[in-house]
């Protein structure tokens, strides 16, 4: 059977590809933009990440110490370095999580031989002897050209403490704590553009009601302050978990003048069950379908909280930070359970370029969004092994996304077949465009069948060139023995009647510019 629709796509230029390998009926899509519908600039630091300490997402991963024979500066590994200035990344959160709602931020500060030791019991039970702290972090942020997103302890910390490390960091005016600073090796003050006021207090972070989280928050951020002089620092209220209306409702409802922004965390699971949440690799067909599924679940999930955001909240002020998602499967076999390490493959490309489209359609109220984590847990840019390191495939879509930062959304409509597998029914082709600072047009395409290519015809002109992420298997992914299995591959199109058209392979997610 071959399907046919019949597409509009304004302002887009041509892509070749050549032709898929299957050779099997190929499915048509029409792609249509509204060039007069512009939403709000999709911020950069949509394009966010996070690093907790857990597992070898910091030690290991971001840091080495410079005593290591891995080439580093500073202790900071080069080749991380590196690969993280090359994505842009706009804003890294830190240090964390669950492991931010028992950190105690004197512990991280000082000659680091005299640093205490203590216990991570969140994640694995392993000694954390703080050699990476407020300066190694605050100075990598820098190093790598990002904003520094700082989450606070208000599930066990007293707000002073919290009033303090903010004078630590960012203060100016002669005190005890600017001189400690100074002491310390930084005598100008560090930019915190985000301050988180605790994290996921609905669990881990004091297991509160969402009311509970209201008084809290309105205590403590009463004592973060800003210096004067200075662009104000952001402070993120601890939101929701996931589709939890009623922790939004109360915070909304009882602390919106206390509030800038509001978090919220969701991760996708193949099974949707945390005691088997499903493989990395080697998995069905019929996960593949169901973790895509579940990604496209942020977009219910955005609609409903920023609904209840406009009851109180009508002129739009608070802002709503995604600032945990990603995939979160079962971890490799043979690693600390407690680590959350996990492969990463063709199937987190997609989830990555899902996500990222649907953040592009709620820029009114998404401003920010970190993917868990940057190095080594979860749905990671960076998977290392002592001095070995290679770049995932979710590396690999956000590099193709950079040119959405500080983009100008366009409305676009996709019509055409559905991937359909059994009770799960998805639109076969993800569509997101905007115009790009640069002046160009940039169209993401995800077709998320992974057995049939499309053809996606349009009503544009010009010429359109990018690049495509596509593999032979729903899980094909970089190991350190073949770490360019799955890299981007040049994508350009052709022209049929004078308008543009995209040949879509199978399972595969590309961006082009448009000129």
């Amino acid at each position: 059977m071959k399907w046919t629709t019949r597409i509009a796509l304004a302002g887009v230029a041509s892509v070749a590809i050549a032709a898929p390998a299957q050779a099997q009926r190929v499915a048509e899509a029409v792609l249509t933009i509204d060039m007069a519908k512009q939403g709000p600039r999709i911020e950069p630091a949509i394009q966010g990440q996070f690093a907790e300490h857990l597992g070898r997402s910091v030690y290991e991963g971001i840091w080495v110490g410079e005593n290591s024979p891995i080439p580093n500066t500073n202790g900071y590994r080069n080749d991380v370095l590196a690969a993280l200035k090359a994505l842009k990344v706009p804003v890294v959160r830190w240090p964390g999580g669950c492991f931010a709602d028992e950190y105690d931020w004197k512990d991280g500060i000082g000659p680091r031989d005299k640093r205490p030791k203590r216990i991570n019991t969140h994640w694995g039970w392993v000694t954390e002897d703080n050699s990476f702290g407020t300066h190694e972090f605050l100075n990598f942020a820098e190093m790598i050209g990002s904003e520094a997103y700082v989450a606070g302890n208000m599930g066990s910390m007293p707000p002073i403490e919290m009033a303090r490390w903010m004078e630590y960091m960012t203060g100016s005016v002669p005190s005890t704590l600017v001189e400690q600073r100074k002491a310390n090796g930084r005598d100008k003050p560090w930019k915190v553009k985000y301050f988180g006021i605790g994290n996921e207090s609905w669990g881990c972070g004091g297991n509160m009601t969402g009311e509970q989280s209201a008084v809290l928050h309105r205590r403590y951020q009463t004592f973060v302050k800003s210096p004067p002089g200075v662009e104000p620092t952001i402070e993120v209220a601890t939101g929701a978990n996931g589709d939890d209306e009623k922790f939004t409702e109360a915070l909304m409802r009882d602390a919106t003048k206390e509030v800038q922004a509001l978090s919220i965390h969701y991760y996708t699971l193949p099974t949707g069950n945390w005691t088997k949440k499903g493989q990395a690799t080697g998995f069905p067909e019929s996960e593949w379908a169901s973790t895509l599924r579940n990604a496209m679940h942020m977009d219910d999930i955005l609609t409903r909280h920023t609904a209840i955001m406009d009851k109180y909240d009508p002129k739009g002020r608070v802002a709503l930070y995604p600032d945990e998602w990603g995939t979160w499967y079962d971890p490799d076999p043979g690693t600390n359970p407690g680590f959350l390490y996990q492969q990463n493959s063709l199937r987190d490309v997609h989830v990555a370029a899902l996500t990222l489209n649907i953040f592009h359609r709620h820029t009114r109220r998404v401003k920010l969004a970190a993917i868990a984590q940057m190095v080594n847990v979860l749905q990671a840019m960076i998977l290392t092994d002592k001095e070995k390191m290679l770049l995932t495939p979710t590396y690999h879509a956000f590099d193709l996304y950079k040119p959405f930062q500080g983009a100008t959304p366009i409305e676009a409509k996709v019509d055409g077949p559905r991937y359909v597998l059994g009770s799960i029914d998805l639109p076969m082709v993800d569509s997101s465009v905007a115009r790009g600072t640069d002046g160009k047009l940039y169209v993401s395409l995800v077709n998320l069948d992974p057995n049939r290519p499309v053809k996606v015809r349009t009503t544009l002109t010009g010429r359109a060139t990018g690049r495509i992420l596509t593999a032979p298997a729903m899980d094909t992914h970089n190991t350190f023995d073949k770490p360019d299995t799955l890299k981007p591959a040049p994508y350009s199109g052709k022209t049929e009647g004078g308008k543009l058209v995209f040949e879509l392979p199978a399972k595969a997610v590309a961006v082009v510019a448009v000129e």
